[in-house]
């Protein structure tokens, strides 16, 4: 007899299914722009009119982090992930561990302990090997710390001129110990790991685009170990926040369960750099992209404990309880300002920040 969590994944997956016929996405552009890229409202388009419209199956229809796979009896998790991060080297990280944790992270919010990677490498003509070295050992060592493998690979040069110094693609698969249920429902909780936005905002300073100084690294690092902390508690969804941010990761959740995520700005945690380079922006950091926190939804009365658990953690030490899942507006994600105002946080339109990770 089939879990009882694992029935109402595949109800929830052939509802997905069925909205996405009757709402049949149509994308209108004849060329692909860089709002293709960034998470929000085109990405969602290319993906449902172009890829979904190609490949769908009950497998992809989730559009998770992760494909759920049952093989001979095993449940596995199984992502694939690119990175073409500018500049490829920046404070706290490089695009190296940023490929490597990215990918244990797509694998952990799915309920997977990760296991083995892919590296394929995409480097053009002229690209210094001493670079490629760095690249390298920064992956060695963040999956150590991670506890993966990477066991294959690929190579390609392209001329020069025709790339961007180094892209990466990486694939993961990992054994799925305990998914996030998929129950969403009314009066459970929303919670952040840790203070949104760094990533993003930290690329933006390594570029060079603000006149900001600030000692603002990148928060990339592998959440396996803090989320398999919460095991004990009821876990209904869990997303790493990377492009598009909290709020994309949000409007998805609201979306695919028909329900509301009201969330309190006063309680969205957010280091004041990172609130100060949004504001020259005019971007809100619930946009901003994160590369090691996650949002996690969990049953309200498991809220408090779970809080505690995840605080407990070195990379949990400031998480947050942001909000709740209300009955309505059904679909929409809504921010309580800290003037006493409420207004809609819709998905992301454009793409303020490219080529982020």
């Amino acid at each position: 007899m089939k879990d009882e969590r694992l029935l109402i994944k595949e109800e929830q997956v052939l509802e997905r299914i069925e909205r996405a016929r009757r709402r049949k996405a149509r994308l209108r552009e004849q060329a692909i722009t860089l709002a293709h890229g960034s998470g929000g409202k085109a990405s969602r388009t290319l993906v449902e009119a172009v890829f979904l419209e190609s490949f769908g199956n009950p497998l992809l229809a989730p559009l998770d982090d992760a494909a759920c796979l049952s093989i001979d009896g095993a449940a596995l998790a199984f992502t694939t992930d690119s990175y073409v991060v500018s500049p490829l080297f920046f404070p706290g990280g490089d695009i190296g561990d940023l490929a490597v944790n990215g990918t244990v992270n797509d694998l952990a919010v799915s309920g997977a302990d990760p296991l083995h990677l892919s590296a394929g490498f995409i480097l053009e003509e002229g690209f210094a090997v001493d670079d490629l070295r760095r690249i390298t050992a920064s992956m060695r060592r963040a999956a150590d710390e991670a506890g993966v493998t990477i066991v294959t690979g690929d190579t390609k040069v392209v001329e020069r001129g025709k790339g961007d110094g180094c892209y990466i693609n990486t694939a993961g698969v990992g054994v799925t110990r305990r998914p996030p249920s998929g129950d969403v429902r009314a009066g459970d909780a929303i919670l952040v790991t840790g203070p949104i936005g760094e990533h993003g905002v930290t690329i933006m300073l390594a570029r060079g685009e603000l006149d900001i100084e600030a000692d603002l690294p990148s928060d990339t690092a592998p959440l396996n170990g803090l989320l398999e902390s919460l095991g004990p508690f009821a876990v209904r969804r869990m997303r790493d926040a990377t492009r598009g941010g909290v709020a994309t990761v949000l409007n998805e959740i609201a979306t695919d369960h028909g329900l509301a995520a009201v969330v309190e700005e006063e309680a969205i945690p957010v280091r004041p750099v990172v609130r100060g380079a949004c504001e020259l922006l005019g971007i809100d950091p619930m946009y901003v992209a994160c590369e090691g926190r996650a949002v996690i939804v969990v049953s309200g009365e498991d809220c408090e404990d779970a809080l505690a658990t995840l605080r407990a953690h070195p990379l949990g030490a400031e998480a947050a309880v942001i909000g709740r899942i209300k009955d309505d507006p059904p679909g929409l994600v809504l921010l309580k300002t800290a003037f006493g105002g409420t207004r809609i946080v819709d998905l992301l339109v454009g793409d303020p920040l490219p080529r982020i990770c």
